[in-house]
């Protein structure tokens, strides 16, 4: 994976922020102070984090010690190995600091907590700009463990504060050879592989090997940052017995144009049960009107008339939001 050193956290170039490669960015947030304290006393650097909580109570989840880390599936895939609930960050961290140097401890997990409404102040002085764009900043804590290899829609990069992680990374390309669960039953709300990255099942998931040959590994020290593109394929394992992570997401589309989940969504529900002629002719209609759509898509139309494949601004959105729900109603 490419390393890029020398970036500022308040002048990331767009060379980094345009990639549609990961990076590594070396040293990015190596001055913040949360890192700083973290480097040099670990309790020092959880006290601080202390002083930014404003009292909310946060989603952790518990694994047992049998889990290994893992955050998945029960057997039967009924539900999760795992418990969650709503807890005092204070009571998490209290539990991590008395956890650590255990020999098999429970896994203890906070994710993706949005500094602003949990730790406002923190960003003051902890913090990185991307220049055009607002981006959401979130906090994860907890001690060792491994978070199946999943995709998420915004462009983000990822900020290590305390202990050390693991990143494995894949093109998107790779879906198919990662043997993703159900898209409705997930651990947090997104699709997961079910490939079990520490022990590989080769004869349950052949098609894993052919993933493996283009995976890239990472493993990040505290002021390390990771730049991961949208849709890439990311294994998550946290390596240390108290870890801090702060990511911060950002999209290049207009947030009123939604996710395109939902267009998936409503594809499975439409197209996916046609005959495969009808599939076939609705994939050519794809393909000209949105996945190779050009200028030489609507050249052919008066520009007043060219309506939907015209430019898409906010009101257009709306309305068009409008069309597709009372559509779905009937």
């Amino acid at each position: 994976m490419r390393e890029i050193t020398g970036c500022s956290p308040r002048n990331i170039p767009e060379s980094v922020l345009g990639s549609e490669e990961p990076l590594v960015l070396r040293g990015l947030v190596a001055e913040w102070p949360a890192v700083k304290l973290a480097k040099s006393d670990l309790e020092k650097a959880d006290a601080y984090v202390r002083a930014f909580y404003n009292g909310r109570p946060v989603t952790a989840y518990f694994a047992p010690p049998e889990a290994d880390g893992r955050i998945f599936y029960n057997e039967d895939f009924s539900g999760f190995c795992f418990s969650s609930g709503q807890v005092q960050l204070c009571e998490v961290l209290d539990r991590l600091l008395n956890l650590i140097a255990s020999p098999r401890p429970p896994t203890i997990y906070v994710g993706s907590t949005m500094l602003d409404n949990w730790l406002p102040g923190f960003r003051e002085q902890n913090d990185i700009i991307i220049d055009g764009m607002n981006p959401l900043a979130s906090i994860w804590i907890g001690n060792r463990s491994r978070i199946a290899a999943h995709y998420d829609f915004p462009d983000n990069i990822a900020c290590v504060v305390a202990g050390r992680r693991r990143f494995t990374l894949f093109p998107p390309e790779q879906v198919e050879n990662l043997y993703v669960g159900p898209l409705d039953l997930t651990p947090s709300g997104q699709q997961i592989s079910l490939v079990d990255f520490q022990s590989p099942d080769f004869e349950k998931h052949p098609r894993f090997a052919q993933a493996l040959e283009a995976a890239r590994t990472v493993e990040l020290d505290p002021g390390d940052a990771l730049f991961i593109p949208s849709m890439w394929w990311h294994y998550v394992e946290s390596l240390a017995d108290y870890n801090i992570l702060v990511n911060y997401w950002w999209r290049r589309s207009p947030a009123y144009l939604g996710t395109p989940l939902n267009a998936l969504e409503h594809a499975l529900l439409s197209i996916r049960a046609l005959p495969e002629e009808q599939r076939r002719a609705w994939q050519a209609l794809f393909n000209y009107y949105v996945f190779e759509a050009d200028e030489k898509t609507h050249a052919h139309i008066p520009e007043h008339a060219r309506g939907l494949l015209g430019h898409l601004d906010e009101r257009a959105a709306r309305q068009l939001r409008a069309q597709l729900l009372n559509k779905l109603n009937r």
